[in-house]
């Protein structure tokens, strides 16, 4: 299993490119089962995710192509993709397929729509009621979908055909409103969702499908309105860019000092948490070419933070501020609204020296003189970067064990990272 050693208190000077963002393009290749006709996407990151979901679409009949990186940039970055489903040869989503990565779920949708069936495996450690899979399926429901749990699997039929309904989501679910958008879009009729979640990620997969031939109003707004047609066509859509790795390289250079530029990326996307680096103390500006982000000497300020749907800040981003704040003058308090037990970094970041207590869904984190390097394990994908964000400022090594977590989410991670004079090195056991 590979490890990441970093030897820390390097300053971060150059660029980064940005890469297209994973959350968007995990849907948009989901979106291609919609259509016989093909659906090429640019900008698609080369990641463990992406890879994953390309066999699981095979299953299913999808031929891929690729045809090439990125315009301008390094091999490393970007790819363009172009995915056929002529025909479903197969609509049952296996476990030991699904289990590989919780997205995959999202197939449901598509392949109900075009085939009027689907059986998916439900997620690995997925309870029903406690985790969005069950907004997904309530929507499935309101567009006339019999939904059956059974073995494991949720299986559903609409022999007749999806019809057009309201959908009223209790709370904010981005996948539910990934989900609600490809039924919805051959769905006979006209569908509203109501609540619906207004991330980037959504509105990108609502541009693609238009071009595809669907008519969604709405997108990027609470209330969407679908008007389903009889059949989609093939398009090209470029992802838009990852507005967590933009994050996420802004605060590795807010706590190790420095100036980047983060090519490509996109200030619309993440005002609030580029909001939240100005108040710390960062200097933050836009440019035609993206977004710089610097500081030079001046003690970083405690910044208290809720995290909250888009346009609120990210939960993604949360274990990455944390690890900002570690260093920050005084204590900051981060609350985390979206999800359970997000706080598995914790006890990580505090083998760096850092000093964070919990209080149920708040961590209150306390600013330290220096952090030291130590070996660390990778839990998650977002609370594994914020680790790497602890190394780079740490006196010393640190070793980050686990880091197919980081293959996930982030392209060329480590090659991004050396680029800006970062001491960062891969060890493949």
């Amino acid at each position: 299993m590979d490890k990441i050693r970093i030897t820390g208190g390097q300053r971060l000077n150059g660029s980064i490119p940005i890469s297209g963002a994973k959350n968007a393009a995990l849907p948009l290749m989901i979106a291609s089962l919609l259509t016989d006709e093909t659906l090429t996407l640019a900008n698609v990151p080369r990641l463990s995710d992406v890879s994953s979901l390309s066999r699981i679409l095979s299953n299913h009949g999808v031929d891929r192509s690729i045809a090439g990186k990125r315009i301008g940039q390094s091999a490393e970055t970007g790819q363009t993709i172009a995915l056929t489903a002529r025909q479903i040869v197969d609509t049952c989503a296996p476990y030991e397929l699904v289990s590989t990565m919780r997205a995959s779920f999202w197939v449901i949708a598509p392949i109900l729509a075009r085939m009027g069936e689907a059986k998916v495996s439900l997620p690995g450690g997925c309870a029903i009621g406690t985790r969005p899979v069950d907004l997904l399926l309530m929507a499935l429901e309101k567009l006339g979908a019999e939904i059956e749990i059974e073995n494991g699997y949720a299986l559903a039929r609409a022999p007749k055909g999806l019809k057009g309904a309201e959908i009223v989501f209790p709370k904010v679910t981005v996948g539910g409103t990934h989900t609600a958008l490809m039924a919805a879009v051959l769905a006979q009729g006209t569908t509203v969702i109501e609540n619906a979640a207004r991330e980037p990620e959504v509105t990108d997969l609502a541009a693609c499908l238009i071009k595809m031939g669907a008519k969604i109003e709405g997108a990027g707004t609470s209330r969407i309105v679908v008007t389903g047609v009889a059949r989609l066509g093939g398009a090209h859509h470029a992802v838009l860019p990852d507005r967590i790795e933009t994050g996420t390289y802004a605060m590795a250079v807010a706590m190790t000092g420095g100036d980047v530029l983060l090519e490509g990326a996109r200030p619309d996307l993440l005002q609030s948490a580029l909001d939240v680096l100005v108040k710390a103390g960062v200097d933050v500006s836009s440019t035609n070419e993206g977004i710089r982000v610097r500081r030079n000497g001046q003690a970083l300020n405690a910044v208290d933070v809720d995290t909250d749907p888009f346009p609120g800040f990210p939960t993604d981003l949360q274990a990455q501020f944390m690890a900002l704040m570690t260093r920050a003058k005084g204590t900051s308090r981060i609350r985390e609204t979206i999800f359970e037990n997000r706080f598995m970094h914790v006890q990580e970041l505090a083998r760096l020296g850092a000093k964070i207590r919990l209080d149920g869904d708040a961590a209150h984190v306390e600013g330290v003189a220096k952090l030291t390097g130590a070996p660390v394990m990778a839990t998650d994908l977002r609370a594994s970067v914020s680790l790497v964000i602890g190394g780079l400022a740490a006196e010393g090594d640190t070793t980050i064990n686990r880091v197919y977590h980081l293959d996930r989410g982030f392209e060329a991670l480590e090659a991004k990272l050396t680029r800006c004079g970062a001491v960062v090195e891969r060890i493949s056991s």
